[in-house]
This record gives structure tokens, C-alpha cells and sequence, in this order.
């Protein structure tokens, strides 16, 4: 025990006390206090208190401040005992000594309990064991601690929790004090004197009387409900505290007190599962989805806790935005519907969900009747701002609200704070710019009240006109800021420029203003990669247009641009997509409009590599090289450049294209630290280096393409944009590694792009990644897996199949056909997809698939054909020689030596093997030159 003076404080039975009087501490506060004791007037640095008290975790300099306000609390009158030294630490001041504790002598006397009104629990608080051993924490730092929150997030529950589990050592009255059903503020401090027991004799009840009658009495009182009547207990709470030291105040309600000394603890939603497919054995980490699933169970329902419920719970929680109260109506209903039934009845869940507690109060019993205490509560002009604000569908800005309301600015920024301050709108104030948001059910109940007093159609195209302005500067900002800021800034409004073209396109909208918004939004959806809204979007646009107006053209210009590229990305063979680009190209040359000129050459061009013009893809490029010569823009002709090199590469001019991706790459800086993303729809560094990765591999320099395709995917990991990480993982990382023989690397970028395309929904890259991890299992040797699961993604994959990225995998399904025992069929693959890079002079791989088919005709059987296989290898030899690919020209080379070998012709076969290897500076160590030179030294040996 370290006592100094009057004060005493007892390791043994972790008690402060006073002249022999216990003083009511917090564990936590008293460790602390307990190392400042033990330092005997030495400073204690802050790293030190915590390292000790809380022994390697973490925590925020505030819990320390916390717990010091406690101690100092504790030591009232001598508060000043602890020192602090300001950057550094704390002291004890005085004289500690250490003495041995004594044995307590017993009284004979029975104890006097303290008194206590608090209701017994009904039921298990589910989801708030540490909001309970925090708010103790703050009771004993502060003497006013406040639950604030909206209706039904259970602010009543929590206290009353936290009032029936006082600390060790808690020695005061708890009473509760419950205003809910008092009409009058004036009745407030007539309630208070009755549940304290006070008597005035003669005397007026008033704030002051009360806390005459209080004086030292030590009391934790809980005022419970206080919304309605805020005013009057904010000036009772104050008078109480300021008056009686042993009293603190525990108040609940749906916006502060406001008063000295207040400490305001916002009570959070229980947590809901993110949207994601939840695990079932991680469904009980949720509280929210914990307390549906107990409340159901209690009330009778035994539905089975399988994906399909456990989803619906889920999404049940979710959209009851975790607040318990609802969720606890909605699991009443679960005794007689499913979850997913429930569920999908939730947008009338004013009139679905009205099964309370029989002896809830009144407005705790309907989910409406919640709303309704609250939206009664209000002033006219505050209730007409929260049902305007019932038009936004997720986060909106200040400047959002002050155009819909069509108010002043300081009558809206009054306004919205005392909102936010009655719980019934949350802010987030992290960032440079505060957001606001409604829960979903008080959305709902708003949209409900704006729609009743008329007013729904002028907010919605109020909204409608400012997001029209608020997006029309986002193309031009994402040329100066980097992708991260400007999807954090524009992307957390994707949800109300969906309302407001839902509301643009509906019978009472205004179509026009709908296509204006649909164009301005376009970057949105291209940063977000979400291609088939794009395109279900610009359609619906397209579609609606009016010609007559002055703007008509451009609009129909950029809508037809952004729909030719989803419909590209999206769908990959599309027939509209052409046209699209061709409207938008004629419309360009019309309005003299360069940007979208270039814009539509570049999709035409990609469009003809879709539909295998590998000629006219050229034609587009070479136009699109043209008309970006003059352009003062040096991106724009890096653009040409990489498109060059992309066509080149594709036509099988591997030297060529390897000329044209240098001189892209060679104007890297122009690009500064930026992706540019909108006008290409593409991230053009990322894309230049997956195009220079496939055509180093080709030229035989795979050390250097598989160092640019480790820098290529963290270089799309950062990019942020999900269709250009796609094409990096699937154009070069994926195809190269494989064909550099890391099939640990493969399978390893192919489980990323799966994940990745699981995560955006982009249809092609992922059917695609099925049919690629087929092909990497069949080259590990797991035919019977691979083989189906390739076969299955082709078909899947339908007329997508002839897009050039499948050529690969349908050369390597002649080849596991082949070694699966089915010749005939592989060989017929491998000339289908000849004929094809004839018939569309997509030259790059017909090396390959002529060494395929010579390997084909080698296996035993009626297809075996020696002289054939030699003349497929022969004519493998002269495509790849032709092109500069000394990497297939390498792999030829170990078939035809093989073959050699064969036929007891070593000679000839280390001839062939030298011929080629000798051509090659690096790549020693991939796989195709390891066996090379095996095959060579085995050779020498025989």
C-alpha cells in the first residue's frame, strides 16, 4: 500500500481510499494511478503508462487523457496532486511511502446497501459488452456522460446495462428517472424529486431545490428520454452537477444537453456484414445478424441457418442500417416468413414491421411511430429541410442541401446542425469536406413525408440540375488530380446520380436533363468500371433525347462514345459497339471536336481488333497517328504509338511493334505521376507496359518482360481502376509467366484476376480467367481437372471466344486434347484456330499453333503423321523467323530436335537446339531454355 497524507492507495485489494473511505475508481484508472504511486513522486512518461497498463496494445492518446480526468476526478479538492508535464508525462506530487496493509476489521453491523431502482433485465443486451465497460470509463472521468443517438439504436437498453453493472468498489445510489411519458417540461424536476424520494415542505420544487436535497449524497442518476423536454433537464443536470460533488448524471437522448462538463457518447448501430457472400461459421462475429437470429429463435422461428437465409439476413441487417430496435421487428416476423421473404418486404417496411414489445412504450412499438416522436418534435422548418433531404440516396455535400432546399446558406447550415445534433442526420467531418447521410429507414420516412406534402418532384429535379452541375468538371479534374482523390471525391455520389436518372427517365421526369446528367456522369462509371450500367445508362439516354434541342448533337456525340465502350469492354463482341463509335466519330468531325475525334478513331480501332480486322484495326491506328501528329498533346501521340505497336503486335510484326511501344514508353513523363483513365477508357501507362511485357517475351528476352510485368501489376494495384487491372493481369501477367514456364506465377496472377472479377463485375475477364487456370492445371499435369474446366469457360465464353485474348487458350485445348488421348479433336481444334489467324491475319500466336499441331500428329494412331509434323514445324520455323518471335522459333526448335532424337539423328538435333539458343542474350533460366540445354547436354553425352 503507497500512502501519502490522507489518501491511500491499496495494490492488494486495488482500492483508493480517503481518510479510510473508499473513493470510487475505474480499473483501468486505478493501474494507472497505482504506476504513478510506485514511481513515488518520479514522472511516469506517457509511452511508459501505456506500455504498462495496457501492455502492447495500441492505444489513442485520448483513452489516456480518459483515465487521468478519472483520477483527477477522484482526488477532488486534490486534484492537483497529479502533474502533468506537458509533452512528456505525469507525476504524484508529495511524499509516498509504502506501509503494510492491514486486515480490515469486520463490523458486527449488517452494511448498508446502497439503493438502487434499476429494472431488472428481461433479456441478454446483445453486441455491447464493451460499450458498456467504456461508458464506466467515462463516468468515471466525467460527471455528466450523455447517450446520444437515433430513435431505436439503444441508447435506453445501454444505460440501464451499464446502470445494473457498476464497477468493484461502486458505492452510490443509482436511480432512474424515466421522462418519456411527461408532456410538460415543467413536470421534469417533479419527476426527478419523486424517484429521489425528496420532501419539500412548502417549498417550490426547482433545479435548485433538488440539489439542496442532493448535497453530498453519492448518486449516479440516470435520466432517461430527454429529448422532448432537453431544455429543462440540460438546466436541472447543470444545476446538479455544479452543486453535488457525488452526484453524476447518466442522461439518454436523441441530441445532447449541452451543458459544461458533458461528455457526449454516441451510441453506434450493431454491426452488419459487409455485402459480400458471408461464411456461415462468421455470421455470429455480426452483432446485428447475432441479435435477429436470438430474437427469431425466441419467438418460435426455426429456420435453417443455410446460405440463402443467412444472405437475407444479412441484407435484412444491412438495410435496417443496424439499428436494433428494427431489427428486432423484422426478426418477430420470422415465426411465420423466411428471411429472404422478410427481406424483400422491407420497402413497405413502415407497414410490415409493427410488432413490438406489448410493453414497450407507445413509440417504441411500430417502426413508424419511432420516427413519427421524433419528426413530431421538430420545428416546421427543420421538418421540411430532413423530408428534402429524404431525396438523397447516400452522402451528399452542404451544397447539395442549400440547392434542393433552395434556401439561404445560413438558414440551411442552422438548420442541418440541429439535424445532426437531434441524431436524425449523420455527418462525417474526417475529411477536408464534411458528408451527410440519412439512415435508410429515416430516408424512407422522409421520402414518405416529402411525397405526402407535395414537394417530391421540384426537390428530385432540383437535385437532378445540381449533380448536372457537380459532374461537369469531373472529366477535366481527372486530368489534374490523381485517381485515388478524385474517385474519393466523386465516387461517394454514384447512389443519388442514380436517383436522379431514375427520377430524369421515370413519366413525371425530365428526360433532357436526365441525358445531361447521364453524359456528365460517364467518368464516374468508367473509374468504377461498371460497364453494363454504363451502357444501360447511355441507351436509356440515347433513346430519350431530343433532337431539337441546342445541345443534342454534342450529347449524342459523347452518350455514343461512352456506350461504344461498354459495350466493347463489356461485352466484347459486340455488333453495336461499331456503330456506336461510328456516330460518335461522324459527330466528332461535324462539331470539329478533336478530342472526341481521337476518342472515336481509338475505339474503332479496338473494335476492329474485337471483331479480328486486324488490317482495319491498322487503318483506324495509322488515322489515329495522323490526326494526333499536329496535336500539341505529346499523350495523345504516345497513344498513337501504343496503338501501333498494339496492332504490329497482333499482325505478328513483333520488331516493328517493339519500335512503336518504345517510343510510347519513351513519353512516360508527359504522363506525370497520373493515370489518364476517361478519354481512352484505359490506364495508358499500365497498358503500354503489359503490350511491351507480351512482345519482349516474343522477341526472346523474358527476363526483361517478366521484370516489367512484376512492376506492371503493382503498378495496377495502385492505379485503383478495375478494368485496366483486368487487362494488366490478363493481357501480360497471366500469359507471360505461363509462357515463361512459372506456372507457380500463373496460377497465382489468374487466382487474382478470379478475385478480382468476382469483386467488379466484368464478365469477359472472368470467364476468360477460367478457362486460363484450365490451362495452368492441365500444364501442371492435371489433365482431368484442367481439361473440363478449359473446355467448360470456352463455352461459356460463346461467340467471345474469337477475341484475341482466347486465341491462347484454344491453342493449349488442341494441345490437352492431345494428351488427353483425344488426337483427332485436338488436331481439328488446332486447324480451326489456323484457319482463323489466317482468315484475319492474326499472326502472333500461328507460330505456336503450328508447333502444336506438328506435336499433335507425332502422338500414336491413325492421326500419326511424321512428314507432316515436320512440315507443320518447318512452317512454325518460318512464321516465327519471319516476326523476330525467337521464343516460339525456341520452342519449335526443342519439338523438331525431339523428333530428331527420335530417329537417331543427334547431329542434327544439337545442331537445331544450338542453332537457335545461341541467338538468345538472357532467359537462361526459364523453362523451354533449361530443357534446351538439357536436351543439348544429353545429347553431347550420347
Amino acid at each position: 500500500m503507497y500512502v501519502c497524507g490522507e489518501w491511500e492507495v491499496d495494490l492488494a485489494r486495488r482500492e483508493l481510499r480517503s481518510t479510510g473511505e473508499l473513493v470510487p475508481l475505474g480499473g483501468r484508472a486505478f493501474e494507472i494511478l497505482a504506476e504513478l504511486a510506485q514511481a513515488q513522486g518520479e514522472l511516469v512518461t506517457r509511452n511508459d503508462l501505456t506500455e504498462r497498463v495496457w501492455q502492447g496494445v495500441f492505444v489513442e492518446d485520448s483513452a489516456l487523457r480518459v483515465h487521468i480526468a478519472a483520477i483527477r476526478k477522484a482526488l477532488g479538492s486534490q486534484r492537483d496532486m497529479l502533474v502533468t508535464t506537458v509533452g512528456r508525462g505525469y507525476r504524484l506530487a508529495g511524499v509516498w511511502q509504502i506501509r503494510q496493509a492491514e486486515a480490515p476489521l469486520r463490523s458486527a453491523a449488517p452494511a448498508v446497501l446502497p439503493s438502487t431502482n434499476i429494472p431488472n433485465a428481461s433479456f441478454d443486451l446483445i453486441g455491447r459488452t464493451t460499450a458498456t465497460t467504456h461508458l464506466w470509463e467515462l463516468l468515471s472521468a466525467y460527471r455528466v456522460v450523455s447517450l446520444v443517438g437515433p430513435g431505436g439504436i439503444g441508447k435506453t437498453a445501454l444505460a440501464l446495462d451499464a446502470a445494473r453493472r457498476p464497477p468493484a468498489g461502486f458505492a452510490a445510489d443509482r436511480l432512474l428517472v424515466e421522462l418519456a411519458a411527461l408532456s410538460d417540461p415543467r413536470l421534469v424536476c417533479s419527476a426527478v424529486a419523486s424517484v429521489l424520494g425528496i420532501k419539500l415542505e412548502g417549498e417550490e420544487i426547482s433545479p435548485e431545490s433538488i440539489a439542496r436535497a442532493i448535497g453530498a449524497r453519492k448518486l449516479l442518476l440516470v435520466l432517461d428520454n430527454c429529448e422532448h423536454v432537453v431544455d429543462t433537464v440540460a438546466q436541472v443536470a447543470e444545476t446538479i452537477v455544479s452543486r453535488c460533488p457525488g452526484t453524476t448524471i447518466m442522461a439518454t437522448s436523441r441530441e445532447a444537453l449541452r451543458i459544461d462538463g458533458e461528455h457526449v457518447y454516441r451510441v453506434t448501430p450493431l454491426g452488419v456484414p459487409p455485402q459480400t457472400r458471408l461464411d456461415p461459421g462468421a455470421a455470429s462475429a455480426y452483432a446485428a445478424m447475432e441479435l435477429f437470429t436470438t430474437r427469431a429463435r425466441a419467438l418460435g422461428s426455426s429456420f435453417v441457418s443455410d446460405d440463402e437465409n443467412l444472405d437475407a439476413v444479412a441484407a435484412i441487417c444491412r438495410r435496417l442500417d443496424g439499428i436494433p430496435l428494427a431489427i428486432e421487428f423484422a426478426a418477430a416476423r420470422a415465426a411465420m416468413l423466411s428471411p429472404p421473404k422478410i427481406a424483400a418486404l422491407l420497402d413497405d417496411r413502415f407497414r410490415f414491421l409493427t410488432t413490438g414489445r406489448r410493453t414497450a412504450l407507445p413509440r417504441q412499438q411500430t417502426l413508424r411511430a419511432t420516427l413519427d416522436w421524433s419528426y413530431d418534435l421538430l420545428p416546421e422548418t427543420e421538418a421540411r429541410l430532413l423530408r428534402q433531404l429524404g431525396i438523397f440516396a447516400g452522402e451528399f455535400l452542404l451544397e447539395a442541401v442549400i440547392a434542393v432546399a433552395c434556401k439561404s446558406i445560413g438558414d440551411v447550415t442552422a438548420q442541418l446542425a440541429n439535424l445532426v445534433a437531434k441524431s436524425l442526420v449523420l455527418a462525417d467531418i474526417r475529411g477536408d469536406r464534411p458528408y451527410y447521410r440519412l439512415l435508410d429507414t429515416t430516408r424512407v420516412y422522409a421520402m414518405e413525408k416529402l411525397h405526402a406534402a407535395g414537394e417530391a418532384a421540384d426537390a428530385a429535379r432540383r437535385q437532378a440540375k445540381y449533380y448536372c452541375g457537380f459532374f461537369a468538371s469531373a472529366e477535366s479534374d481527372s486530368e489534374v488530380k490523381p485517381q485515388s482523390e478524385w474517385l474519393a471525391f466523386y465516387g461517394r455520389h454514384i447512389d443519388n446520380v442514380r436517383a436522379c436518372l431514375d427520377w430524369a427517365f421515370s413519366s413525371g421526369g425530365d428526360a433532357q436533363i436526365g441525358a445531361a446528367l447521364t453524359a456528365a456522369a460517364v467518368p464516374l462509371w468508367v473509374q468504377l468500371s461498371l460497364l453494363s450500367e454504363c451502357r444501360e445508362r447511355t441507351e436509356l439516354a440515347l433513346a430519350s433525347l431530343d433532337e431539337s434541342a441546342a445541345n443534342a448533337p454534342r450529347l449524342r456525340m459523347q452518350l455514343s462514345a461512352a456506350r461504344g465502350w461498354a459495350l466493347m469492354y463489356g461485352v466484347g463482341r459486340a455488333r453495336e459497339a461499331g456503330p456506336a463509335w461510328a456516330a460518335a466519330l461522324q459527330l466528332a468531325e461535324q462539331l470539329g471536336d478533336r478530342d472526341y475525334l481521337l476518342r472515336s478513331l481509338w475505339g474503332l480501332s479496338i473494335d476492329q481488333f474485337n471483331n479480328g480486322e486486324f488490317r482495319k484495326a491498322l487503318e483506324f491506328a495509322h488515322r489515329f497517328a495522323g490526326a494526333a501528329a499536329d496535336c500539341s498533346n505529346s499523350v495523345d501521340r504516345m497513344t498513337a504509338d501504343r496503338l501501333l505497336a498494339t496492332s504490329l503486335h497482333y499482325l505478328g510484326d513483333q520488331r516493328l511493334a517493339h519500335d512503336h511501344i518504345q517510343r510510347a514508353l519513351s513519353r512516360l513523363s508527359d504522363l506525370a505521376a497520373r493515370p489518364q483513365v476517361i478519354r481512352f477508357r484505359f490506364d495508358l501507362r499500365a497498358s503500354a507496359h503489359y503490350f511491351q511485357a507480351r512482345i519482349l517475351w516474343l522477341l526472346g528476352l523474358p527476363d526483361q518482360a517478366l521484370r516489367v510485368v512484376e512492376r506492371n501489376v503493382e503498378e495496377g494495384r495502385e492505379s485503383g481502376h478495375a478494368l485496366t487491372f483486368c487487362s494488366i493481369l490478363g493481357q501480360g501477367a497471366c500469359p507471360v509467366a505461363f509462357l515463361a514456364g512459372d506456372l507457380d506465377a500463373a496460377e497465382r496472377y489468374c487466382t487474382m484476376l478470379i478475385e478480382h472479377t468476382e469483386r467488379h463485375p466484368i464478365r469477359l475477364w472472368n470467364v476468360w480467367a477460367r478457362a486460363f487456370r484450365g490451362v495452368v492445371m492441365a500444364k501442371n499435369g492435371d489433365i482431368g481437372t484442367g481439361l473440363p474446366l478449359l473446355q467448360k469457360a470456352l463455352d461459356l465464353a460463346g461467340e467471345a471466344r474469337l477475341l484475341p485474348r482466347f486465341l491462347l487458350p484454344l491453342g493449349e485445348l488442341a494441345a490437352c486434347l492431345g494428351a488427353a488421348g483425344e488426337v483427332s479433336e485436338g488436331l481439328a481444334t488446332a486447324d480451326q484456330a489456323l484457319a482463323r489467324c489466317e482468315a484475319r491475319d492474326e499472326r502472333w500466336y500461328a507460330a505456336e499453333l503450328w508447333r502444336i499441331k506438328g506435336e499433335l500428329l507425332l502422338h500414336p494412331g491413325q492421326c500419326r503423321s511424321v512428314a507432316a509434323a515436320e512440315q507443320a514445324f518447318d512452317e512454325a520455323f518460318l512464321v516465327a523467323q519471319e516476326q523476330g518471335a525467337l521464343s516460339w522459333e525456341l520452342r519449335t526448335a526443342i519439338s523438331l530436335a525431339r523428333l530428331r532424337m527420335s530417329q537417331n539423328r543427334a547431329a542434327d538435333a544439337h545442331g537445331i537446339l544450338a542453332a537457335v539458343c545461341g541467338k538468345f542474350t538472357e532467359g537462361f533460366e526459364t523453362s523451354d531454355m533449361r530443357l534446351a540445354q538439357a536436351m543439348m547436354a544429353e545429347l553431347l553425352a550420347t
